[in-house]
Order: C-alpha cells, then sequence, then structure tokens
C-alpha cells in the first residue's frame, strides 16, 4: 500500500527469467523517508524495490516467487494505491497441516483505536474504547476452547490502517474475520444491530454507514462505487472459494445471535456495502454495528460492563453455531483452497 496526495496515472508489466512485476508512478516523487528495498520472502514475493526510475517517475518492483494472480486499486482519505498479489503458501507437512487443521483460527478486529476515536456518543463516549473492551472479552470467552485460536488485530488504544487489518488475518492464515464497530447517526432515535458483509449497494443507508466506518464523506463513498471496477473487484475478492456465501452465513448467525441475546435491541438486519476493512480478506467477513453510540440510551448501555458482557457472548455464541454448521470436510477444503491456492 501506498500513500499518494493526488490523482495517480501508472503502468504495468510483467517480466521473466526472473519473474517480477513492475508499477511505474508517473509525475510522482519519492519521499526520502521510503524504505527502497524491503525482503518479504513469503513464497509469493521475494522482495519489494522502490526507486525514482525517472525525475517524475516513481518504479516499484515486485520479485516474484510464485503467485496465481494479482490487481491494483484506490482508497480515498488518504489516497493510497493498493496492490494485492495473492497466490500458493509452501506446502505443509502432514503433521502441520492436522495440527492446523484442528484448531478454527478466528480474528477479531476492534474497529478504530489511536487517532481514531470513531463514533463518540452524546455523553462522550468513544466507540474505540467500546468495541477494544468487547472484543477483549469476545477473545478471552473463545481462548477456553482448545478448538480455537484467537487473534486480536489490536489489543490497546493504537491506530491500525484499515487495509492491514485484513492483512493481519490473510498472514494468520485465519478461517474467520469479524471487525466490531458500534454505530452513529445523525438521527439520535436510530437504533439497533445490523451485521454487514462486503459487496457493493445502492442503499443510502447503507452507504452512509460505510462511508462513517470508511472515514469519507457520503459523497466520496458514491464516488468509490462509481470508480471502481465493481464487477473485477467484488468477483475476484468475494467468489473465490465460496467466500461470499459463507460471509453471508457468519453474518446470520452472528445477527441472530445478537438480536436473540439482546431482546431489547431493534434488529435491523444483515446487509452487505463497500466497507475498506474488509477489503482483501481471503476468509468468511462480516462487520457487525453493535449498538447506536449515538442513541443516548443505547450509549448509557455500551456503558455497562454487563451488556458488553452480553455482546461479547452473543458474537461468540455466533461464531459458534456457524462452524457447527459447517461439516469438517468442507472447513478443511475451504482451508487448503483459500490458502495453498491463492
Amino acid at each position: 500500500m501506498f500513500e499518494i496526495s493526488d490523482t495517480l496515472q501508472f503502468s504495468k508489466n510483467r517480466l521473466q527469467n526472473p519473474d517480477r512485476l513492475y508499477f511505474d508512478l508517473f509525475n510522482t516523487i519519492l519521499i526520502q523517508e521510503l524504505q527502497t528495498h524491503i525482503t518479504v520472502n513469503d513464497g509469493i514475493v521475494k522482495t519489494i524495490r522502490v526507486g525514482q526510475f525517472k525525475e517524475d517517475t516513481v518504479r516499484i518492483v515486485f520479485d516474484l516467487d510464485l503467485i496465481t494472480g494479482y490487481r491494483e486499486f484506490f482508497l480515498e482519505n488518504p489516497s493510497r494505491f493498493v496492490i494485492d498479489i495473492y497466490g500458493k503458501q509452501r506446502e505443509k507437512t502432514v503433521a502441520e497441516e492436522n495440527a492446523d487443521l484442528a484448531k478454527r483460527r478466528i480474528i477479531i478486529d476492534p474497529g478504530h483505536g489511536g487517532h481514531d476515536p470513531g463514533a463518540v456518543g452524546p455523553g462522550g463516549l468513544y466507540e474505540k474504547d467500546i468495541v477494544l473492551d468487547i472484543a477483549l472479552k469476545v477473545q478471552d470467552l473463545l481462548k477456553g476452547n482448545p478448538l480455537y485460536d484467537v487473534y486480536l488485530t489490536r489489543r490497546s488504544d493504537i491506530f491500525i490502517p484499515l487495509e492491514d487489518r485484513t492483512a493481519v488475518a490473510n498472514r494468520k492464515h485465519a478461517d474467520l474475520f469479524v471487525s466490531i464497530h458500534a454505530n452513529a447517526s445523525p438521527r439520535r432515535q436510530a437504533r439497533g444491530i445490523e451485521t454487514y458483509l462486503l459487496n457493493w449497494t445502492d442503499d443510502e443507508e447503507a452507504l452512509r454507514v460505510a462511508a462513517r466506518e470508511n472515514a469519507i464523506s457520503l459523497k466520496e463513498m458514491k464516488a468509490v462505487q462509481r470508480k471502481m471496477d465493481v464487477v473485477q473487484t467484488i468477483t475476484d475478492d468475494l467468489m473465490r472459494q465460496n467466500k461470499r456465501d459463507e460471509s453471508i452465513k457468519l453474518a446470520h448467525y452472528i445477527q441472530r445471535s445478537l438480536v436473540s441475546s439482546l431482546n431489547t435491541c431493534n434488529d435491523l438486519g444483515v446487509k452487505q456495502a463497500l466497507f475498506y476493512v474488509l477489503f482483501g480478506a481471503k476468509m468468511p467477513s462480516v462487520l457487525v454495528e453493535v449498538s447506536f453510540i449515538s442513541n443516548p440510551e443505547e450509549e448509557m448501555l455500551l456503558s455497562k460492563e454487563s451488556y458488553r458482557s452480553k455482546v461479547a457472548e452473543a458474537i461468540v455464541e455466533g461464531i459458534k453455531q456457524y462452524f457447527s454448521s459447517v461439516p469438517a470436510f468442507q472447513r478443511i477444503t475451504s482451508r487448503e483452497n483459500i490458502f495453498y491456492s491463492g
């Protein structure tokens, strides 16, 4: 991922012997602080080299090992140029496979953090603090089960870029990714719980929620959808290995569990939108809006330890129900397809 300060024009090419992929970024100057040679050696990319190829052109070169494809796209606020390269990981031994497949690897992502507080309630409650506490409770509940390996994208009040969060899940070869957030609306009476998966939408309210979580305006959110090659991006990012179908299933289990456990809440259902934090995930992934922090009554609920514990328990129950619904052979096949075939 590369931050850019203006509209970017570029060209790309792939060369053989040795196998490498390069991008030329036109009308671009390389800042001095940028690291120009990065060793990766993950079985997909060997090294990344960045240099001022010409006076007004920066060249990014990926020395490749074994890849199955790549794509590039833009994100807004700040403007970023993202290059996603995917491929085959190294083959594992039988012992490693058996140990790996015996457990379900779960990534829990507390939204926002650090200088990004997320939504702020009328009473001064910060979304970043609430969702971190819920995520820690989810981890505590799940890690008591020997069948689960659970990781958090952050365990303290730090800022992590949105695209880095799913990158953590991909590096960990996770079975699923759950991003936890608290909702907000200019309508103070808005209340309830909703769960999202990644997809294109023309629903105005879903676009508004995605814009807020992506830290851009509604107008910019609509522009992102217009500029994005929807067919290519969504097909590549969602349909591979039936990820979209599994994300829908996971979203429904978590949503139903939350609604049934928090019986006073308003069920806003399962929806879809283009959330940056879900881009690039190679496993079933959802974003949960646990309550409206902008609603004074729900902010009061979120401030209570007992309510946050019930939210965490409900998310855990939804995750368990999802895994129980997937036959063991299907989980194994899914893990192999996603992580060893790209």
